[in-house]
């Protein structure tokens, strides 16, 4: 029976990778892998030489009906993103509804997601949790905003540095510059870095800065 497993891929450190995960890599027939220079380097350092196809956000919509065929006649193939789960703020949902709609088995590893360590070293609560990912860069940003300000539950954004001090700002700007806020950066890597403070204070420290590296804002939700 056919069987695609999404495979969790380290966020930074290379050696944040299961065993299991690493197992289904050396296993599977081929890797469905977002770019596969990337992928090629993780390869490269776990010693597996395996056929990769390109599954990104440019060619997954074309290249879907074609990707579910070749899973459907494989035995198993593997699906990676450049960091992190398949599916979370990356390609891998559309292939996997359609191996569900066509009776392909579907297999998620536990593993790496650069969200989760960031709201649990975020001394904000994590008990009760929305996960919004990037905010729209233009169209609806605004109103995403304030459909958030009566949020109750912490929220979870992912964002570029390029972006951050814009949307710092737009946070104080619709929730408050005393509302608490944590800002993670190159998680895992070894420039790693979290920010904790209101957020106006974590907006100062960031005006002021060259900022590098993928980041996760974390913020309270409003009391």
């Amino acid at each position: 029976m056919s069987k695609l497993i999404v495979v969790p891929t380290p966020i930074g450190n290379l050696d944040d990778i299961t065993l299991r995960a690493i197992q289904t890599l050396r296993d599977c027939d081929f890797i469905l892998a977002e770019d596969t220079r990337h992928t090629g380097k993780l390869l490269k350092h776990l010693g597996i030489e395996k056929k990769m196809h390109p599954y990104h956000k440019f060619n997954e919509h074309k290249m879907l009906e074609k990707l579910i065929a070749q899973i459907d006649n494989s035995d198993l193939c593997a699906l990676v993103s450049d960091a992190g789960t398949p599916g979370i703020s990356d390609p891998g949902f559309l292939i996997i509804r359609g191996c569900v709609q066509n009776n392909i088995e579907v297999e998620c590893l536990p593993g790496a997601t650069a969200f989760v360590p960031a709201l649990v070293n975020s001394g904000i609560p994590c008990d009760r949790f929305c996960f919004e990912g990037f905010l729209p860069h233009k169209k609806g940003r605004q109103t995403k905003l304030t459909n958030l300000q009566n949020e109750e539950r912490t929220i979870v954004f992912y964002e570029s540095p390029h972006r951050l001090v814009k949307t710092l700002t737009q946070l104080a700007e619709f929730l408050g510059e005393e509302r608490q806020i944590s800002v993670s950066r190159e998680i895992s890597k070894l420039h790693e870095e979290t920010i904790r403070g209101t957020i106006n204070e974590v907006l100062k420290f960031y005006s002021e800065k060259n900022i590098k590296g993928e980041i996760v804002i974390i913020v309270q939700g409003k009391i």
